[in-house]
């Protein structure tokens, strides 16, 4: 509708206008059945796709699982659960049982279950420990000496 209205215009426009419009209708309509065939055409090569590979299994669970003794020896180290302003922090049991699965199983953080929360989360949690020294101690406590600190960032 929009086009035919711009040629009823240019009809009753000025007789350079006219030609213009005219012109540019041509094109416009050239143009657009160039995109519709080549549209149809992309379809068409996306309904033959081969079908997508699907990613490895992640590695079977170890023993991740905080046990109520652990977690009473680790909480006094850990910052409140909930920060003096903002918003409360993820659960820091759940979040430090997903970081010592990955520890442990030397998976990618990416292979963390669900259950653990999201391995970003536990990601950012991992490296905030390093850094301000608080994983080591941690690890102390736990009594994981046979578990090395990720010194390769497995994404």
């Amino acid at each position: 509708m929009p086009e035919v209205r711009r040629l009823f215009l240019a009809l009753t426009g000025s007789r350079e206008k006219r030609r213009f419009r005219l012109q540019w209708s041509a094109w416009r309509r050239a143009h657009q059945a160039i995109a519709a065939r080549c549209h149809a055409q992309r379809r068409a090569q996306g309904r033959e796709r081969p079908p997508v590979r699907l990613a490895p299994e992640p590695p079977a669970p170890g023993p991740a699982e905080l046990t109520d003794v652990e977690w009473e020896r680790v909480r006094p180290l850990l910052p409140p659960q909930r920060p003096p302003t903002g918003r409360p922090r993820h659960d820091h049991r759940t979040i430090l049982s997903g970081i010592l699965w990955v520890v442990r199983t030397h998976a990618s953080w990416r292979d963390m279950p669900l259950e653990f929360g999201k391995w970003e989360t536990a990601y950012k949690r991992y490296r905030f420990w390093n850094d301000t020294g608080l994983w080591p101690r941690l690890l102390a406590l736990l009594g994981d000496d046979h578990v090395t600190p990720l010194t390769e960032v497995t994404l």
